[in-house]
């Protein structure tokens, strides 16, 4: 078990979501930086799928009630155990009482925290995932709560060290269903193009600002269905990119998608971060 002393601006139970349920109107939320995620839960013997903790611009305390493994990832951040330095991106020990702390990252906004066994809090359509979109799953977390840590099943891995994934502001983007709405200049505008990610910046999405991409066919088009790291285009004409809390539809042209680890990275921009975009 372990008990949240502090939880930062923003800390919640992920892990890879709810995938396949977008028919009944149900978002797939999850990790919104799946890799690191994923990363997280293997450099303590856990499955990728297990519940961690997605803590947003560091200030994460929490206290071991028992001898538990645990790593961070995402974002190279330091770590304090004890008030003792230590390091991201590989596992450490904390034993009953010790008490970890998780600086902000310099560059990113997210990192994962994983502990040997999992998170166990209930789940909620097969999945233990927060959608702050949609309010499925466990509520945001909150100072002075204990969370259940599972029984570990597998073998520690043989390794003590993963290098950090840095932040890549270079995005890599495939046609969307909708490139045939936007004129052919709209297209080499959007790669051609240095963008700032603006204040509107959460787990549902990241606007950009920059030039405007001019449309082709100008009228309504009806609720289509939305991917995450989907290109949407709403009548200002800047660009707007969805994360894992995004909605299941949407009522306006997606003129290209991230590829599945621009989507990771994008997961990574804070408000100001220059961005690219890439065929």
């Amino acid at each position: 078990m372990i008990f949240l002393e502090q939880t930062g601006p923003l800390a919640l139970i992920e892990d890879l979501g709810r995938p396949g349920l977008a028919h009944l109107g149900v978002p797939p939320s999850g990790a919104a930086d799946r890799t690191s995620s994923a990363l997280a839960n293997r450099l303590v013997g856990n499955p990728e799928t297990a519940a961690v903790i997605e803590v947003t611009l560091g200030g994460l305390i929490i206290v071991a009630r028992h001898f538990h493994w645990a790593a961070i990832t995402g974002p190279l951040t330091q770590l304090w155990i004890n008030q003792q330095p230590a390091a991201s991106h590989a596992p450490f020990v904390l034993y009953p009482g010790d008490r970890l702390r998780v600086d902000p990252p310099a560059d990113g906004i997210r990192n994962y925290l994983a502990v040997r066994g999992g998170l166990q809090v209930p789940e909620v359509l097969g999945s233990r995932a927060t959608d702050v979109l949609s309010g499925l799953g466990p509520e945001p977390l909150q100072s002075g709560v204990s969370i259940v840590v599972g029984h570990a099943t597998g073998s520690l891995p043989g390794v003590d060290l993963a290098p950090p994934h840095p932040a890549n502001k270079r995005l890599a983007i495939l046609p969307g269903p909708r490139l045939d709405w936007f004129t052919d200049q709209a297209w080499t505008v959007l790669q051609e193009s240095s963008w700032t990610v603006s204040a509107e910046a959460d787990r549902v999405a990241v606007r950009l600002e920059g030039p405007r991409l001019d449309r082709r066919i100008t009228h309504e088009l009806p609720s289509e269905g939305l991917i995450r790291g989907a290109i949407q285009v709403p009548s200002g004409g800047r660009p707007l990119i969805f994360l894992a809390d995004h909605p299941v539809t949407g009522g306006y042209p997606v003129i290209g998608v991230l590829a599945d680890r621009a989507a990771d990275d994008a997961a990574q921009l804070r408000p100001g971060d220059q961005v690219s975009l890439h065929r």
